[in-house]
């Protein structure tokens, strides 16, 4: 978890508020008054201030120590319980929906198949049904925090809506924000859902790594990128919109954005289960497609996605130097004919420099990366330091 020691303006006086002094305390580690006076250098009655506004947002709990002879010691520790998180993933055709608490543990979750081009209308209410089964699942009276939800297509950091969604008709514009809002009468911050996955496998898998790509291979091909431990969305929310790179090379395939050879059309999830089923497989999944992995000619049709994808990244590492490239999606086992093609067209079209301690792995999360990205955006927001001092003025 965050630490941070505390600071001082010019004139000496310090410049740590209550919001400041809570990211000393989300290690978990409890404290006493004089531990975090001699830890932060802040005075004793500038530390009891400021424990005292954290105390009334909920987010500190007090205990009693064991006494040692004189008066006991009066402790006290982050309480991640004090709320809760709901975060959303929605794909091209699943839902997963989780209720964390303010460390990101998973309390509940779920996962059903849902198709996007359902609509807005009908997959937002089917999100919420779920969100309330899951809230009313832990109970407890801890308020919710707020909802992160992952989409599958550019969003508009501004509005939090959708725009011009390639494989989400019906979405463009859609009022998520509100909708959700008003189901759950709590904050909702809306994004890209791989960005949220990059966020979600840095923060629980790599968090020592500064520069770190996340690509999905699902119904479609996306990339989230992590730089100098930030997340990337570049000007308009677009960043890492990778399927729609044309392959080196590839072949003159139509892809649903009107273009020809995009890494989409070529190695997406659509484009390997056509191959699969074109060697007479009756495969409707990814997941089928693992399991026929033994099939010469379906190990040849997944290593040359894999090799698509492969000369794309070659550019993505040439230009961007990431140490961990992550593939995530059903296909995402190592070792397989996907890495292996990956691995040979990174390797061989990539600058020695740019690779001498570059990895290429499998996610860790077991799918869930999406769900942990999810609610790690609204816990920095609500435990941002600005956010927390308000909270303890109020």
């Amino acid at each position: 978890m965050p630490t941070t020691t505390a600071t001082l303006a010019p004139d000496g006086r310090s410049a740590v508020g209550a919001g400041q002094l809570l990211q000393v305390l989300r290690d978990g580690v409890p404290r006493t008054r004089a531990d975090l006076v001699a830890e932060t250098g802040l005075a004793r009655s500038t530390v009891t201030l400021r424990l005292d506004a954290l105390l009334r947002t909920g987010l500190l709990r007090s205990e009693t120590g064991t006494s040692t002879g004189g008066r006991p010691p009066i402790f006290v520790r982050f309480d991640p319980r004090a709320r809760t998180v709901l975060a959303i993933d929605l794909g091209a055709a699943h839902l997963a929906v989780a209720v964390t608490d303010l460390d990101g543990t998973v309390l509940a979750e779920h996962r059903e198949d849902l198709d996007i081009t359902r609509g807005p209308g009908p997959v937002l209410d089917i999100a919420t049904r779920r969100g309330q089964e899951l809230l009313a699942e832990v109970g407890g009276t801890s308020p919710l925090a707020g909802v992160g939800i992952g989409l599958p297509g550019p969003v508009e950091q501004a509005t939090g809506r959708p725009r011009t969604p390639p494989i989400m008709p019906g979405w463009d514009g859609a009022d998520i924000v509100g909708v959700l809002g008003q189901n759950f009468r709590a904050p909702v911050l809306v994004d890209n859902d791989v960005d949220l996955m990059a966020l979600g496998e840095h923060i629980t898998s790599y968090p020592t790594t500064a520069h770190l790509m996340f690509v999905k291979i699902a119904t479609g091909v996306g990339a989230g990128i992590v730089a100098d431990h930030r997340l990337v969305r570049g000007a308009d929310g677009a960043a890492g919109d990778l399927g729609h790179v044309a392959v080196p090379g590839g072949a003159p395939v139509q892809c649903a954005c009107g273009n020809t050879g995009c890494l989409e059309a070529l190695t997406s999830g659509t484009a390997i289960l056509r191959s699969v089923r074109a060697l007479g497989h009756d495969a409707r999944r990814l997941e089928e497609v693992q399991a026929l992995l033994g099939d010469p000619g379906v190990a040849e049709v997944v290593r040359l996605a894999g090799q698509n994808l492969g000369a794309v990244l070659a550019g993505c590492v040439n230009l961007l130097n990431p140490s961990v490239i992550v593939i995530g999606g059903p296909l995402a086992h190592e070792p397989s004919p996907l890495f292996e093609g990956i691995e040979q067209m990174v390797r061989g079209r990539s600058l020695p420099l740019a690779t001498s301690k570059l990895q290429v792995v499998a996610s860790r999360t077991e799918g869930r990366a999406g769900l942990l990205g999810g609610a790690r955006v609204v816990i920095d927001r609500v435990l941002d330091p600005r956010t927390v001092d308000a909270m303890g003025s109020a």
